[in-house]
Parts: C-alpha cells; structure tokens; sequence
C-alpha cells in the first residue's frame, strides 16, 4: 500500500530529516487551509491526507525517541 511505503520512507530518515519534513507538512497544511477559506482549493480531501501525514511523522518521531532512551 501507499501509506505502509511512506511510513518506511520515514522511518529510514533521521531526526532532523524527520523535522523538515514536519514543517514542510505544517506549511501545506496552513496553505491548504488558507486556499479552502478563498474557495480556491479544488481537492478538499488533500487536507485530511496532509493531516494524517503529519501524524505519521509525530508518530515516528515519538518512536525515534523512545529508542534512543
């Protein structure tokens, strides 16, 4: 599946790849947000999606973390 790849894509990265892409996550999100508020966004199910990725890469962050202890 698409999601199992992304997350192994993840988990193959370190943490300061990890933030990166947590930030670039957030900023989608804030202008996928920004074009649903002026009707310009035609694909509105992007945001859940970008919302779950974010998740997945908190997830794996958590993760990272609880192993390096």
């Amino acid at each position: 599946m698409k999601t199992n790849k992304y997350v192994e894509d993840l988990k193959a990265k370190s943490a300061a790849e990890l933030a990166d892409e947590l930030v670039a996550a957030k900023k989608e999100l804030f202008n996928l947000r920004f074009q649903n508020a002026t009707n310009q966004l035609d694909n509105t199910s992007r945001i859940k999606e970008v919302r779950k990725n974010i998740a997945r890469i908190r997830t794996v962050i958590t993760q990272k973390t609880k192993v390096a202890e």
